[in-house]
């Protein structure tokens, strides 16, 4: 199973995202998301969980959880946009992975058998970060992260 994992589009979904998340069984949406059209158009490719981010005000943003869970494939997956407002213990609450954004900047590693996962920013490019999208394979119980570079090698 693939899930397609997004964060920080800050208004602009560009064409080579819905290139990398194409083929997904599962879209996250990391928050920061900036226009409502595009959880429209994510959810045409794949069934879309998404948190709200700091900038996703207003009533449409209102209405967007500010942490979700993507319960697939026989993992539990808990995604919130800021890494610094966990509010649990994933080992403890069975969670296989968390999913952020926030920091634009993607990374990922494991901690207490839990993997911790930023696909980066899919939006405008902000100072020489990359401008990135992530992609999660589930196979049984392990979780192989990806990061896809959307603009090629030239940062």
């Amino acid at each position: 199973m693939l899930i397609g994992i997004i964060s920080d589009t800050h208004g602009l979904l560009r064409p080579q995202a819905i290139a990398a998340l194409a083929g997904s069984d599962f879209i996250i949406h990391a928050g920061d998301i900036g226009d409502p059209s595009i959880l429209d158009r994510l959810n045409q490719i794949a069934p879309l969980t998404a948190v709200r981010g700091n900038v996703d005000r207003g009533a449409w943003g209102a209405k967007i959880p500010t942490t979700n869970v993507l319960e697939a494939a026989g993992v539990s997956i808990y995604v919130l946009h800021e890494l610094d407002r966990l509010d649990l213990k994933p080992e403890v609450s069975g969670f296989a992975a968390v999913i952020y954004g926030h920091s634009h900047q993607p990374g990922q590693e494991t901690r207490n058998g839990v993997l911790y996962f930023n696909p980066g920013s899919a939006g405008p490019r902000r100072f020489r970060l990359p401008v990135t999208v992530g992609k999660l394979s589930v196979r049984g119980p392990e979780l192989l992260a990806e990061v896809v570079d959307l603009l090629g090698t030239s940062h």
